[in-house]
């Protein structure tokens, strides 16, 4: 078996985090992976030094909610002995990922979320500031 190039390396990668992620998605109660999409930007060589400032632009401009309000979507198994931890919001907006049932710790209720995102798309929507703390 010959070894792996870095680039079959890194697109062995994507594919995996891709499918980690389609896999949250098909778990999550209200959502079909039918309604997303995927755009990439391959970055290779030198360029991928622009990685992490490309995507901060990105979230910057485009203010994605589960980037800008809800955290987690993510997120992996904590594992054992780490379950005291809070659920993430992803988790409290789309139940179904079996391990996040097993977080403890106190965490924001879908009302309060459900608020939480009204405010954030309707000032989006005004093209308004959608700091966390408004």
């Amino acid at each position: 078996m010959k070894p792996l190039s870095e680039s079959s390396e890194k697109s062995y990668e994507l594919h995996g985090r891709l499918r980690e992620h389609s896999r949250s998605l098909e778990m999550g109660e209200g959502l079909s992976l039918e309604d997303f999409q995927c755009r990439m930007m391959i970055l290779e060589d030198a360029a991928s030094d622009l990685i992490g400032t490309v995507e901060a632009a990105l979230i910057r401009n485009y203010r994605p909610l589960w980037n800008s309000l809800i955290d987690g979507f993510g997120n992996h198994d904590p594992g054992s002995g780490r379950y005291e931890q809070a659920k993430s919001d992803w988790d409290v907006c789309h139940p179904g990922r079996l391990w996040a049932e097993k977080c403890q710790e106190k965490h924001r209720t879908q009302k309060q979320l459900a608020t939480e995102i009204q405010h954030f798309i309707k000032n989006l929507i005004k093209g308004g500031s959608n700091d966390k703390n408004q």
